[in-house]
């Protein structure tokens, strides 16, 4: 893992817990985020993770505790709120638009970016004119970044599976977050692939500087990407900890990575 400047706390998760029903999905989880760190939640299938992250960028709202983005602390937030204050989001199953180019895939991650009315939008001139040059030189220079320039004016919905989770890191980034929170962004991928995307990670992390949640079940790229690490289990909080710490952890070993105690 490579040194990296690491801040104060621009997210901090005090006392969340969710129900749907009778169902409790997380119970009383507490951890933070430090500015410019690269943060994974592990756990097992239902333990809670991605409901986690919808919490985070509004799309859940708790029963119980808060959540402090850079400084501001609230109980729930719609999604198009937390956007705009910089979080951005990945899923675990592909949300792209399939017909659209990758270009315009990206560019819908501009949206928020957008100033110009819709009557100088609809007329395609002046300021709108402006502006939607602007956004499609930034798209551009995340295709450059994410080696896409190949695929910029395929239909995303005929590109390989790989391809297609770069597109849609592509359109996250495209807002400019200060905070990603990535689901799963190598699930399905052959090795090549997951190189590739660990890779895309990393510099996101070091040249934009952008703190980054991360969702991973491969405990290899957890422990080679990760400055921490939280560990969920059935909508629990089991550890949270630095990589070394969690992987000796025998409570997570014995609910997550399956290697029983030694025996006597």
């Amino acid at each position: 893992m490579n040194e990296r400047n690491i801040g104060g706390e621009i997210l901090k998760v005090e006392n969340i817990s969710l129900s749907f029903g009778v169902m409790k999905v997380l119970d009383d989880i507490s951890f933070d985020i430090k500015q410019g760190e690269i943060r994974s939640i592990i756990g097992p299938n239902g333990a809670g993770k991605s409901s986690m992250l919808n919490v985070i960028n509004g799309f859940y709202h708790p029963q119980q505790g808060s959540i402090t983005f850079k400084g501001l602390t609230r109980k729930q937030m719609a999604p198009q709120v937390a956007a705009t204050q910089g979080i951005a989001r990945t899923f675990q199953n592909i949300a792209l638009f399939k017909g659209m180019s990758t270009l315009d895939n990206i560019m819908t991650g501009r949206n928020l970016k957008m100033k110009t009315n819709l009557f100088w939008q609809a007329l395609h001139i002046g300021p709108a004119r402006t502006e939607e040059l602007e956004n499609r030189e930034a798209a551009e220079r995340i295709i450059d970044f994410l080696g896409i320039q190949a695929i910029r004016k395929k239909p995303v919905g005929k590109l390989p599976y790989g391809l297609q989770k770069r597109v849609e890191l592509g359109r996250a980034l495209a807002a400019e977050p200060e905070l990603l929170l990535l689901d799963e962004p190598m699930a399905g991928m052959n090795s090549e692939e997951k190189e590739d995307m660990c890779r895309f990670v990393l510099d996101v992390n070091s040249e934009f500087g952008t703190t980054i949640a991360l969702i991973e079940h491969d405990m290899g790229v957890v422990m080679d990407l990760s400055d921490r690490v939280l560990v969920l289990d059935y909508g629990k909080q089991l550890a949270d900890g630095l990589p070394d710490e969690v992987r000796n952890n025998q409570d997570v070993i014995d609910a997550y990575l399956g290697i029983p105690h030694e025996q006597a």
